[in-house]
């Protein structure tokens, strides 16, 4: 997918939900996620919404940059917004 740079950043839970869309495409990708964040299906799915899960996927992503190259051009951005998104978010 063609990634170039916005002028306006995109809204940052928007993001982090497609992050998180995109990484749960892939099972291994998700069991890490799930493993190092501590959340369970069932609470991954009832905090979907919440802040704190957005920026646990955006975090997820910033620790490994592979992940955050892929999830980035998997969402047609450029990393930089990507990794940006987190100091947006409102919590």
């Amino acid at each position: 997918m063609l990634r170039t740079p916005s002028s306006e950043p995109r809204d940052a839970a928007e993001l982090a939900l497609g992050a998180l869309a995109w990484l749960l495409g892939d099972t291994l990708r998700a069991q890490r996620f799930l493993d190092l964040t501590g959340l369970t299906p069932e609470s991954l799915r009832t905090s979907i919404g919440a802040c704190a899960t957005q920026a646990a996927v955006l975090d997820f992503l910033c620790a490994h940059e592979p992940d955050l190259e892929a999830a980035s051009d998997a969402l047609g951005i450029l990393p930089e917004e990507l990794a940006g998104a987190r100091r947006r978010l409102p919590c």
